[in-house]
């Protein structure tokens, strides 16, 4: 990263800062993915860092599932996070829809067996053109599926399975029995704050 050059009194500000190392949660390896800056740790708390999951797992052909982390703690000179949430980048999306096929999107409420609440969202890619009370069922696979696998789960084993494709291999398993299916990819998923009691 180029530094730039320092003027004046703005030196100071910049002396009293330390950088700090950032790692990813044990469920990836505890993997260091930068470094970020600050006067005071605990101004660092809340902070968002993102990571393609190709840097995570070491593995670029990954590189098109971008993943974001929070600061939740910071120890000496290292801080430590918490998976949020991910994204599918729009390029590689668009890679796989096809013509004369049905794009079918959904987004689920999940709630793990520890009850920490994610919404998730699928994006089911069919092998022709489905009719409405085709799609109108896969979805409702799809959301039975999702719940079913989420509550025997605790947060950090979804979590994994989400990202590296697992999860939706199970849901493509349920929905080929509706409708010909060619791809089933949980393209997003987002961390909320608060869990569905």
């Amino acid at each position: 990263m180029a530094k730039k050059k320092q003027v004046g009194r703005r030196l100071e500000g910049w002396k009293a800062k330390k950088w700090y190392r950032v790692y990813v949660p044990d469920a990836f390896g505890k993997v260091e993915i930068g470094d970020t800056i600050s006067a005071d740790p605990e101004n660092m708390v809340g902070r968002v860092m993102t990571a393609t999951l190709g840097e995570v797992v070491q593995d670029y052909s990954k590189s098109h599932i971008k993943m974001r982390f929070k600061i939740n703690n910071v120890a000496g000179d290292a801080a430590y996070t918490e998976f949020i949430g991910h994204e599918v980048t729009r390029d590689y999306l668009r890679s796989m829809v096809k013509r004369r096929a049905s794009r079918i999107d959904t987004i689920h409420p999940i709630v793990s067996k520890d009850g920490k609440l994610l919404r998730v969202t699928v994006v089911c890619l069919t092998l022709s053109r489905a009719e409405q009370s085709q799609v109108h069922a896969v979805r409702q696979a799809i959301s039975q599926a999702l719940a079913a696998h989420a509550a025997e789960s605790d947060f950090e084993t979804l979590v994994k399975e989400i990202v590296s494709g697992d999860m939706a291999r199970e849901v493509f398993k349920v929905v080929k029995t509706i409708y010909p299916i060619r791809r089933v990819e949980i393209t997003k998923s987002k961390l909320e704050q608060v869990a569905a009691v």
